[in-house]
């Protein structure tokens, strides 16, 4: 989540892709079906539970009786002891009755994840269509995939996938038409397909490469440096860096990169990560002899991202604050070695990004005035008086820009599709460049002396195709199409706009099967939402929402409040004392596609990864009576212990801080693991999480999922599927994504009534 880094990312990457150790097999007692007496389920007490009232008995609560049409009768779950535990957080008694669970490796946990996963292993083997989905996951997956080239020095460098290799391979060549070599295959590295390239940068001259691997999906990653030409590393490795990247020293000697203090012995998943700090490491040396550039023992939140310029001169330091959209730019000359940076940006007023310069002049994009604009900001004035607005804020949402061959190629949105304008670096407009259609684009990166340069496009029918772009006639060119086992043109999207509760105007995505007459009948809908730290929901492929739509399935996707479609002002209306709005905007978008005669409540399921697990959790427990099934992933689920884990801090310039009592009371309302109801009936839920995922620590998800199922009070199934050796998401082996995505899909299928395949 630092520096920008968001909870979970919906769009998939040819070289981060989103591991699954095989499930123990229960003995045929462990997920057997119990039934439960109507006399037991009358005893049944329901208690609605006040959201400050925390104090109150939760789980007095017989689970699994029968209130509510369901699949197939009560599950015996899993014995999970509630404890009595209890916090005292900003004057309030808060119980935790399942806090044991926040000690993942104990004895005690690891046992109850074994049970956990055994249950939903057998009821997902129960499902006759489960084996034929995943078939058919693999068959659609299964094509050629190439992220976007990139170029240093003669050397171009991209990733490539054959189908179903576990991890995307680097490629280079001096011509990107050229097959070119291998470079990296981080298939060799484990025998499970469970370390991944987590982040490559290379060298100016294009001769050597500093490259990043991370283990089972945690965010630690550790530095390599690899010779291009030969393919042999370096004896350099780096170890205990986090959310960063690499900035090369212009003569190629080191490469600035961010990295923390060495955790303690096993606690590297679990402990909070803070001050972060700067270091230049300078090839040849070991790790402990490289040169701290900078830290702030004052600000232990501030975290540290470097760019070196395309001169040489200037090292750009980006210092963000947790998640906070505000950030500041310090500049330091690398022309006078051991002087200190300077501030180019006001401190924390507003997100600054670099864009390029031409010596002291520093093109920035910023995201205030609320629709963005591009500055120029020369250091030896740099008083905002002195500024000039080289792009003003317009109708279209800027999000970033890049400047190669003398011009400035802006990225926004409008109505959260892909928009891409070009400016000259005076900021007279030189036209928009003719997208393939509604979607969503990334790349257009280069040098100065660049003519052309490459990007993807992609849709919620069309997976990621590379283009050319001429810069000189201004015309893109497909260069990497993937072959494909479906007809995309079988598959449409529409864009509708619904009301929100305050009378917000929402836009949503809306797609299935063209064929599909909508006027004949409601369909099964996966509802799927983010809302929140900046990110814009724009269409994005997915091959498990390719099979859900050939399923007969819609797919709907709104672009709630909380995240960037509109600007910040959009932003801000979706976080802290606001985020209530996305919770409304979610639950409005369900009723919208009830009433409009899409679906109906037995056959709509929510979805949601993250920051979206947060959204799926809170709106399951304000309206369970609006949905059939939800599917939280890798949830943010306890909202007043979320800052003790791993980087959670960092999320409270988004969420707020528990411990300030006006906040509490805020964050104590929606709090997924705090605010179950004894009794009611939840829609069926399958719960998922990693036993490694250091981003949102996996208790949340555990202890949500104790709670639920003592709860629950219908036989609908409450489940929770814990992978091992994997993540939050990224790096994850396309194998296990297959299988996750499977077991989802059959989920739904049983849940909503659905004809098994």
């Amino acid at each position: 989540m630092l520096h920008r880094t968001p909870l979970h990312s919906n769009q998939e990457n040819v070289s981060l892709d989103p591991d699954r150790h095989p499930f123990i097999i229960p003995r045929l007692s462990e997920g057997a079906v119990e039934s439960v007496s109507e006399e037991e389920c009358s005893m049944t007490q329901f208690r609605p539970f006040p959201a400050l009232a925390l104090a109150a008995t939760l789980l007095a609560v017989t689970p699994g009786c029968s209130r509510h049409p369901g699949t197939g009768g009560p599950l015996r779950y899993p014995p999970a002891l509630a404890k009595t535990t209890a916090d005292t957080i900003a004057g309030v008694t808060v119980p935790d009755p399942y806090r044991w669970m926040e000690d993942v490796d104990s004895e005690e946990v690891r046992e109850w994840i074994d049970a956990e996963n055994a249950l939903t292993d057998a009821w997902l083997a129960a499902i006759p269509g489960r084996t034929a989905l995943r078939a058919r996951l693999e068959e659609l997956w299964n094509f050629e995939r190439y992220s976007i080239p990139f170029k240093a020095g003669r050397h171009f460098f991209w990733f490539h996938n054959t189908g179903l290799q576990p991890q995307s391979v680097l490629f280079t060549a001096e011509s990107p038409a050229d097959p070119g070599r291998v470079l990296i295959d981080p298939n060799t590295l484990s025998e499970d397909g469970t370390v991944a390239i987590s982040g490559v940068e290379p060298s100016w001259r294009g001769d050597l490469l500093a490259w990043a691997t991370s283990e089972a999906g945690s965010d630690w990653q550790t530095w390599h440096v690899r010779r291009v030409s030969s393919g042999e590393d370096l004896p350099d490795t780096l170890h205990w860096s986090k959310f960063s990247g690499a900035a090369w020293a212009p003569d190629d000697s080191g490469f600035y990169y961010a990295r923390y203090d060495a955790p303690r012995e096993g606690a590297a998943l679990k402990e909070t990560t803070r001050f972060q700090k700067l270091f230049f490491h300078r090839l040849g040396t070991s790790q402990a002899e490289d040169r701290l550039v900078f830290e702030s023992r004052e600000h232990p939140d501030w975290g540290f991202s470097p760019v070196v310029t395309e001169d040489g001169r200037w090292l750009v330091i980006h210092v963000s604050r947790g998640t906070d959209p505000a950030n500041l730019l310090l500049v330091a000359d690398l022309s006078r070695p051991g002087a200190p940076p300077r501030t180019l940006t006001p401190e924390f007023e507003a997100q600054y990004g670099y864009v390029g310069n031409d010596g002291t002049v520093f093109y920035l994009h910023s995201n205030q005035p609320d629709h963005g604009r591009i500055v120029a900001i020369d250091l030896e004035h740099p008083e905002p008086a002195s500024w000039r607005e080289i792009v003003p804020p317009g109708e279209i949402i800027l999000r970033g820009a890049s400047l190669f061959g003398d011009t400035l190629v802006c990225a926004g949105l409008r109505d959260a599709m892909s928009v891409v304008t070009l400016h000259d670096l005076n900021g007279r407009s030189q036209g928009e460049v003719p997208l393939p259609g509604p979607g969503s684009v990334a790349g257009f990166s280069g040098r100065r002396s660049d003519r052309e340069t490459f990007y993807s496009f992609r849709s919620f029918s069309t997976p990621s195709t590379i283009h050319r772009f001429d810069l000189t006639t201004r015309r893109s060119a497909p260069f990497r199409r993937p072959e494909l086992r479906f007809d995309p043109s079988s598959y449409v999207t529409e864009q509708v706009f619904y009301t929100s509760k305050d009378g917000t105007r929402i836009p949503m995505f809306v797609s299935h099967r063209k064929d599909l007459n909508r006027s004949s009948g409601p369909s099964p809908t996966v509802l799927y939402g983010y809302g929140g730290f900046d990110i814009s929901l724009t269409p994005f492929f997915s091959v498990p929402n390719l099979v859900w739509m050939e399923r007969g399935g819609v797919l709907a996707v709104p672009n709630l409040r909380g995240g960037g479609e509109y600007g910040e002002a959009w932003h801000r209306a979706g976080m802290l004392e606001n985020k209530q709005n996305v919770f409304d905007d979610f639950i409005a978008a369900a009723e919208w596609l009830i009433a409009s005669g899409t679906t109906t409540i037995d056959r709509l399921a929510i979805s949601g990864a993250s920051n979206g697990g947060l959204l799926v959790g809170a709106v399951m427990n304000q309206r369970p009576d609006l949905f059939a099934a939800a599917l939280p992933a890798v949830g943010v689920m306890d909202m007043l212990r979320y800052p003790e884990f791993t980087i959670g801090w960092a999320w409270i310039p988004e969420y707020g801080d528990p411990n300030d009592p006006t906040m509490f009371r805020v964050l104590s309302r929606y709090s997924p693991y705090h605010n179950i109801t004894p009794g009611i009936c939840y829609p069926a839920t399958l719960i998922t999480t990693a036993d490694h995922d250091d981003r949102v620590f996996p208790a949340h998800s555990f202890k949500y999922a104790a709670r639920l199922q003592a709860a629950q009070g219908c036989d609908r199934p409450i489940l929770i599927r814990i992978e091992t050796r994997a993540g939050h998401g990224a790096g994850k082996p396309v194998s296990k994504r297959i299988d996750e995505a499977a077991d989802r899909l059959a989920f739904l299928v049983k849940t909503l009534g659905m004809e098994s395949p």
